[in-house]
């Protein structure tokens, strides 16, 4: 309890520290974040549309959860090296899965009868899927996004193994930092992590309202 409270001491010590290794944290964790979100989003919304790839979607989702992070890092130096490229590689890795599964679920799951309704309308299957389907998935498309998000800003402190800096540095490096200094990374990144969650929480909250005045504008 006492390394508990000491953790706050440091963190005042350190404070600038600490912001300097955040910002390294958050870059490597948003790149990989951003291109997973990039590569995963399309792929799952057109799979979604085509109701086909679901086979696919899931096993890819699988296979991301059993796959370490850390193992991974280890295979890759073999390849790339050691640095930032590994451990970006590692966190898309991670980030992917749950990106790509969220948005073929949540297109592949609207529903069929407002989708006929839209193209009885006459509406191109383009249409369909931009006004009505994407419309009623844009919230879970999100949700996989954030469950990513967190995921990947929990797990960057494996960067540091890869040598690639953020809070990692100072989360495994007890010798240099003393236990207050591991606690206190250890809690910077709760907190870093739940910011992040809130953020997209709130962008859900927006994108909910939002997605039913698309979807009811598109079929008025």
């Amino acid at each position: 309890m006492n390394d508990i409270f000491g953790a706050f001491p440091f963190m005042a010590a350190n404070f600038g520290m600490l912001l300097e290794k955040t910002g390294e944290h958050l870059v490597i964790s948003l790149i990989p974040l951003l291109a997973a979100i990039l590569v995963g989003v399309p792929i799952g919304i057109w799979l979604g549309h085509i109701h086909k790839g679901e086979f696919l979607a899931v096993s890819i989702t699988n296979i991301g959860r059993a796959l370490p992070s850390l193992a991974l890092i280890a295979i890759l130096i073999g390849f790339v090296g050691i640095g930032m490229l590994n451990a970006m590689i590692a966190l898309f890795v991670l980030a992917f899965p749950p990106i790509l599964s969220y948005a073929f679920q949540a297109v592949n799951s609207a529903d069929r009868d407002l989708t006929k309704a839209a193209r009885g309308m006459g509406m191109t299957p383009l249409q369909v899927l931009s006004k009505v389907e994407l419309p009623l998935g844009l919230p879970m498309i999100i949700s996989g996004i954030r469950t990513a998000a967190v995921l990947t800003v929990s797990s960057a402190t494996i960067a540091t193994i890869a040598g690639s800096g953020g809070l990692g540095d100072v989360i495994l490096n007890q010798v240099a930092y003393g236990i207050e200094g591991v606690l206190a990374g250890a809690l910077w990144v709760a907190v870093l992590a739940i910011l992040v969650d809130q953020f997209f929480a709130l962008l859900l909250r927006v994108a909910a309202p939002t997605g039913v005045r698309r979807l009811r504008a598109a079929t008025v």
